[in-house]
């Protein structure tokens, strides 16, 4: 027998979707059938698998260890970072706040959000890792619930990321950048001068095969409306800092958006101006855009029940690259 007494974590959802997750290799049949038995019980009465589950309730499993391992399936590895995965990121110095259920990231130049391949190392990874050697979490708890972050930036933008320690942490955060009531305001240097604050919109569509954006000013087939605010921060020698507001948040938006009209970013092998780069690249290094994600307003009017309630109104800022400043410096706009 193996008793799984439900986390804060693991609370209200289907008894029959918590099952799922713990023996996610066994078909519901098995499920009910089991149920039935009473070979799986809920505080010790029989259970049909519809009911919500509460912290503290108890599941017992009555199942032999062949049987519970072979549903069971293989568990997935909890990521080891090698040395050199740890030196690329040092998350302990990257935090910008934590809470018991969220933790806000300043994510470096490099990093990737979300894995892009089964062998690639992301943030998910890096916050997991780190949240099993706080303490905050234990491995045996992944089997049902994994904390994950909530908004992605491109590998080479860095800045603000956001991630659910817990599953009220996840739920909430997701729903302020679902319904974009959470500001999202990025730094940016660009080529030309940009001395008034506007909004621009056009449509945007996407090319899966060369995964670049094209913008035009008119609705196509395939495209979708995209709406980005700035406003100018310093402007000088021909270069302007931006603070630039994501009001719709698509793919390589504010990238492909600025170089539209005629301002690209700098470093943007992928959209920007090609002589600029260069020299940035030989005088500085500079290989990837100078995009950073540098300010995060949550919303005032959050729900006194809300588990991020003490949030509400606040703003959270994030340094940018000590590369992005000393270019900003020594071109004036800094």
């Amino acid at each position: 027998m193996r008793e799984f007494v439900i986390t804060p974590n693991e609370a209200n959802q289907r008894m029959d979707k918590y099952l799922g997750k713990l023996l996610k290799e066994a078909p519901k049949s098995f499920f009910y059938k089991m149920l039935r038995k009473k070979n799986i019980v809920l505080n010790d009465k029989k259970a049909t698998g519809n009911e919500k589950l509460k912290t503290g309730d108890s599941i017992k499993l009555y199942l032999s260890d062949e049987t519970f391992d072979k549903f069971a399936g293989a568990r997935e590895n909890v990521p080891a970072l090698n040395q050199k995965k740890r030196n690329q990121w040092t998350l302990e110095a990257s935090v910008v706040y934590e809470d018991e259920n969220v933790l806000f990231l300043n994510k470096p130049v490099g990093i990737l959000s979300q894995k892009a391949t089964p062998e690639d190392v992301s943030v998910n990874e890096y916050v997991i890792r780190y949240l099993l050697d706080t303490h905050a979490i234990e491995e045996k708890e992944l089997q049902t619930f994994k904390p994950s972050i909530c908004n992605r930036l491109d590998r080479n933008t860095s800045g603000l990321i956001t991630a659910g320690k817990s599953l009220q942490g996840l739920q909430e955060l997701s729903v302020w950048f679902r319904d974009r009531s959470v500001g999202k305001y990025y730094l940016c240097l660009v080529k030309g001068v940009l001395e008034h604050s506007e909004k621009i919109s056009g449509y945007l569509k996407k090319n899966e095969k060369t995964n670049q954006v094209l913008i035009s000013k008119k609705e196509e087939p395939g495209t979708q409306r995209i709406e980005t605010a700035y406003r100018p921060v310093c402007v000088k020698n021909g270069y302007t800092l931006l603070e630039v507001k994501l009001i719709t948040g698509k793919t390589h938006q504010i990238r492909a958006h600025l170089a539209s009209i005629g301002h690209p970013i700098a470093g943007d092998f992928k959209y920007g101006n090609r002589s600029w780069n260069q020299k940035l690249k030989e005088g500085y290094g500079l290989q990837s855009q100078l995009l950073h994600s540098w300010r995060l307003e949550v919303p005032k009017s959050l729900s006194l029940d809300s588990p991020l309630s003490a949030l509400g109104g606040r703003t959270f800022t994030a340094d940018p690259p000590e590369l992005f400043c000393r270019i900003c410096k020594d071109l004036g706009v800094m």
